[in-house]
């Protein structure tokens, strides 16, 4: 069994699998030396240095292999050619080596289903790659993840209000819930997908630890951290004018999480029965906001 280890996610999947003993887990990584990659050796893993732009390396890889985890990272060169290159090189070297699983963490191609309306690369991608996979018949499940509540410690942290002693949160969502999860809850779901073949290949699975409205969110939020932080009620429009590099993308995600894809979480709670909700993460988190 390998997992493909990017950061975060790759690494949760890693600890969920050594630690159900089910599979050995070969954690391929570009540095071995990043303390992540050794704590994954401390816990029994073989890591290995790969790279996902190189065939030989992810031969290498995959040789021997059950299955593997893969996880691609757009945010680290913001090129949605590259993301899917990479996941095409992995898809066609598991067809070679005749992978009896791979899980995928894939999500819907956004542009194609809104018939070029939206588009959200880092989205559109994974679920080019996702298409790909399914063609070429290679046993597969898509996790497909909800948005990360650890977003709301970095990204979407909560910010002071020009007008007066609350804080807002400005997310495009409307009054539609939006479904988070923390990424450290990812890992043991996928290994329960890996541990039930029979019920997951050939599947896209929608992970979501729970649906909450940016107010539901902005609520746990106030009682956390003792200040009241409100909906800021931008819409998709006027989040697109905030300027920052990724504005109009994370504005076309939330035009298109309004349209409701398909997280379940009822499905996660079975597959992960220790799954944190937002209060839960948020409490766990608490020293995140020290500075606010």
């Amino acid at each position: 069994m390998q997992g493909f280890l990017s950061g975060a996610q790759g690494g949760s999947v890693a600890r969920a699998i050594l630690e159900s003993k089910k599979f050995a887990v070969r954690a391929v990584t570009r540095d071995v030396t990043k303390p992540n990659a050794r704590a994954l050796r401390d816990l029994g893993a073989e890591v290995v240095k790969g790279d996902l732009d190189d065939k030989a390396s992810v031969d290498d890889a995959l040789k021997g292999a059950y299955g593997a985890f893969l996880v691609t990272n757009f945010w680290e060169t913001f090129n949605k050619d590259k993301e899917v290159q990479q996941g095409k090189l992995v898809a066609d070297t598991a067809k070679r080596l005749g992978l009896k699983h791979v899980v995928y963490s894939g999500l819907e191609n956004v542009k194609r289903l809104t018939g070029g309306k939206l588009e959200v690369p880092h989205f559109d991608g994974k679920g080019e790659v996702e298409e790909y996979f399914w063609s070429l018949g290679i046993p597969m499940t898509s996790v497909r993840v909800a948005a990360y509540f650890e977003n709301f410690l970095t990204a979407w942290k909560p910010e002071k209000a020009s007008d007066g002693d609350h804080y807002t949160l400005a997310l495009p969502m409307g009054d539609v819930p939006m479904d988070g999860i923390s990424v450290t809850d990812v890992g043991p779901a996928v290994s329960s997908v890996f541990n039930s073949p029979e019920e997951f290949l050939g599947k896209a699975v929608g992970l979501s630890a729970e649906k909450l409205t940016i107010q539901q969110y902005a609520d746990v939020l106030s009682k956390v951290l003792g200040k009241e932080v409100r909906d800021a009620k931008i819409t998709p429009e006027a989040y697109e004018k905030l300027g920052f590099l990724s504005a109009k993308e994370v504005a076309n995600m939330c035009r298109f999480y309004q349209m409701k894809p398909d997280r379940d979480v009822k499905l996660t709670h079975r597959l992960n029965p220790k799954v944190k909700s937002f209060s839960q993460f948020m409490s766990e988190n608490q020293g995140a906001f020290k500075d606010l």
